[in-house]
């Protein structure tokens, strides 16, 4: 496709608003340049609270301003929704509508959108389903046990993880297969099981969240008149957080801004800061940014020192500990804001101690300075350390909220339910049909299901067109084919919901067509009572998708379902009703190290520094760990503005069994004359002892997760109150008509109804409309009878 022809790049161009002059007002002078540059490859290395990204979004306003760029042309790509939200938000205060013609997004949603513009280039429906990694792990499971893996040898998570590694350095299942050393019984498993995980995955129509990168660079560099098509239109490419780029995505941006037939290279931006890179764990390569300047000789490299975030204090720490990793390029970060409080130190005799001091300082700064809750950030290594911290919190009474752990969108209920919703998109979805197959329960037993996916194999046919021919299954019991042909009908009823009435409709009809919801509500358990209003939250979300979105589909919500990250679930209000009355206050923020890269708080405490908790036990032996922690700690250090206080335990109980730790080295690479310490704790000397600190291998564990919930999309005060109870909709009344009668559809207009079948909430009308004839469920269908 040339975008060339597209009437969104072609639109008549609108004056531009800011004086290109203006956009440069309040710049320092690295941030000028950086804004102004032109001809080059640029790389930007910006460090904490530097303003990168009013550079980048002054730097995009700027290109416009001087008609260096149409909007058409820009594509501008950072990493989680919440940042594109973001940037979108703060460029088009700039430049008003005209953003709306740029692609400010995610990598993810980037290549979704070009992959649902050409996916019959590369053989799939335009409709394929995004797997995230649980659909994954499940269809990976399903694949291992369809070639007799042991599980217990060759666990499915391990195998999975290996595959994504796999997709992440652009190694399809061929080229592994032809290159696996199979005298490694785990090489030949994963090549096994790649092998038919990509073949499954082509027979459900579904990408999964490493696919959708790496499908378009082979899209790409298999049809190049495709990606010259896209390189005529993005002239200039900007990427955010360049530190945290893998090998794919890294040679997606190379293939974007290559040179085409008759094409010159785009103009390459990009920004980051190698000493945050702190995500190997998923692929992320800091070569991507330190060798910037080997891959793109020409580029100019401007660096981004001053810091408009911290006090000097705070970023003297910050640069001390940092400077310890090798290999990095030089860079101090500094303030013309004064030094401001020294950093609080304090040891605390076990982590009930370091807990109590944490919460007995929130409740003295509240008193002696106006804190609010909401200002307070406490960061620890792993989620196992929350457990201690969560008790003290309850304890005194502050209202609290833990980022990640059970996420909305990871919660069961929420799961079954959008996989319901993802079939009525794509039938062909193996994994989201088999998950609710069964669920609730309605007789199709692991016999059953085994047996379908028998003749599905035999017949080389789709899971869903082999259960429309169940009664062919080898072995299927009279009982089972009845359930199983009931489940289809009750699909086909509900697709036909989904497709005349819209994605709200669609889960309603889910709920309470499926007995789902029926089922909670009739449960004892005073935890289905929580997942029904979890549901109710869920309908919420969706009414707010079409509230926002009037010509959104069912597809494009679970679309913005499945692209939303870890980093997008930041709270702004708490979920207990106790903390929910001091919502004005905010409540106090507990999360991973991991997870606060790209926030800031006014008051940080960096807890659990002891050696093998933080340093964590894995960089005790393996020098690129350590570097890793260390970059680890300087972005937890430079997320507080005012206050920072570092503290950690000279005991930790770990899984029932308490050891003694001794002092994290970062804490003695921080300057002494910054630290007050409130605490010392005993002098004891320091030792490596595998067996002394091995409690911190358990660092994975979720303790207290029942209460680590992120937020869904819709913030609960704009659910209509009947949600807000935990309810949906209650059930309306079915129109009455009658064969000939004239009938208005929100969507398809004027029809008129030309046979009806069924009784009840479940009639069902054929209607005759000006698009064509359309099957509606009348329970759901916005249809009126005209006079």
């Amino acid at each position: 496709m040339d975008f060339l022809t597209d009437p969104a790049y072609d639109a008549p161009p609108v004056p531009v608003l800011p004086d290109a002059q203006e956009l440069l007002a309040g710049l320092n002078p690295q941030q000028e340049e950086a804004v102004k540059h032109a001809g080059s490859p640029l790389l930007i290395i910006a460090g904490a609270g530097s303003g990168k990204t009013r550079v980048l979004t002054h730097r995009i306003a700027h290109l416009l301003a001087t008609k260096r760029a149409r909007p058409g042309e820009v594509l501008a790509i950072t990493f989680t929704n919440k940042a594109a939200a973001e940037m979108r938000e703060r460029i088009e205060a700039l430049v008003g509508e005209r953003a709306r013609n740029m692609w400010i997004s995610t990598f993810h949603s980037s290549c979704v959108r070009i992959l649902r513009r050409e996916a019959k280039t590369v053989g799939l429906n335009s409709n394929f389903s995004i797997y995230d990694s649980a659909d994954t792990l499940r269809l990976i499971t399903l694949v291992a046990k369809g070639l007799d893996l042991d599980p217990k040898r060759f666990a499915p998570k391990a195998i999975a993880s290996r595959i994504s590694a796999l997709k992440n350095e652009l190694i399809d299942e061929e080229t592994y297969a032809s290159t696996a050393n199979y005298s490694d019984p785990f090489q030949q498993a994963v090549a096994e099981v790649y092998k038919g995980y990509a073949e499954r995955m082509r027979q459900a129509n579904a990408f999964d969240f490493d696919d959708l990168i790496a499908q378009v660079v082979y899209l790409f560099q298999a049809f190049p008149a495709v990606a010259d098509s896209y390189r005529r239109r993005f002239r200039h490419v900007l990427v955010d957080e360049y530190q945290d780029t893998n090998h794919a995505q890294y040679v997606l941006v190379r293939e974007l801004t290559g040179a085409g037939e008759d094409i010159e290279p785009a103009e390459l931006t990009v920004v980051g800061d190698s000493d945050q890179s702190i995500y190997a764990f998923r692929g992320a390569d800091v070569r991507n940014i330190v060798e910037f300047e080997k891959d793109y000789p020409d580029a100019r490299t401007i660096l981004l020192e001053q810091n408009y975030r911290s006090t000097q204090t705070i970023l003297t720490a910050a640069n001390a500990v940092i400077s310890k990793n090798p290999d990095r390029p030089e860079k101090r970060l500094w303030t013309a804001e004064g030094h401001g409080a020294k950093i609080i130190g304090y040891v605390g005799e076990n982590e009930h101690d370091e807990a109590r001091f944490i919460a007995n300082e929130i409740d003295r700064l509240q008193d002696t300075e106006q804190l609010r809750p909401g200002d307070v950030a406490i960061f620890y290594r792993t989620n196992a350390q929350s457990r201690s911290i969560e008790d003290l919190l309850i304890r005194v009474g502050l209202p609290y909220k833990v980022v990640g752990g059970t996420r909305f969108y990871e919660r069961k209920e929420i799961k079954d339910a959008l996989a319901y919703l993802r079939v009525l998109v794509n039938p062909d979805d193996v994994v989201n049909l088999r998950r609710i197959l069964n669920e609730p329960k309605r007789g199709i037993g692991d016999r059953a299901e085994y047996a379908v996916a028998a003749l599905a194999e035999r017949d080389r046919l789709s899971f869903m067109e082999a259960l429309r021919r169940a009664e062919d299954a080898p072995g299927m019991a009279t009982r089972s084919v009845n359930s199983v042909a009931a489940f289809v009908k009750l699909i086909d009823d509900l697709t036909e919901v989904a497709n005349g009435s819209g994605a709200a409709a669609a889960l309603e009809a889910v709920l309470e067509q499926t007995g789902y919801l029926a089922e909670l509500r009739q449960s004892n358990d005073p935890q289905d009572e929580s997942r029904v209003e979890n549901l109710a939250e869920l309908v919420a979300v969706v009414r707010e998708y079409e509230r926002d979105n009037p010509e959104g589909s069912l597809g494009g919500f679970l679309e913005q379902v499945s692209l939303v990250a870890d980093a997008d679930q930041i709270p702004d209000a708490p979920d207990d009703e106790g903390a929910r009355l001091a919502k004005d206050q905010g409540v106090v923020t507990l999360m991973t190290l991991h997870t606060a890269k790209g926030l800031e708080f006014p008051v940080v405490f960096l807890t659990g520094l002891e050696h093998g908790v933080f340093p964590h036990q894995r960089a005790m032996a393996d020098a690129k760990e350590l570097a890793e922690e260390r970059r680890l700690a300087y972005v937890g250090l430079t997320r507080a503005r005012q206050r920072l206080y570092l503290t950690r335990s000279e005991s930790r109980s770990l899984w029932g069994q308490s050891q003694y730790y001794p002092a994290s080295q970062f804490i003695e690479e921080v300057p002494a004359d910054l630290i007050d310490w409130k605490r010392e704790g005993s002098r004891r000397p320091a030792f490596t002892s595998q067996e002394n600190i091995r409690a911190s291998r358990y660092g994975g564990s979720h303790w207290g997760a029942g209460r680590a919930t992120g937020r869904p999309v819709a913030s609960q005060s704009t659910a209509p109150a009947a949600v807000r109870q935990g309810r949906v909709q209650p059930q309306k009344e079915v129109i009455a008509l009658t064969v000939g009668d004239q009938v208005s559809h929100s969507s398809f207009g004027n029809g008129t109804v030309l046979s009806l079948e069924g009784a009840g909430d479940k009639t069902v009308a054929k209607v005759k409309f000006g698009v064509g004839e359309k099957r509606l469920l009348l329970r759901y269908a916005p249809l009126t009878k005209l006079d």
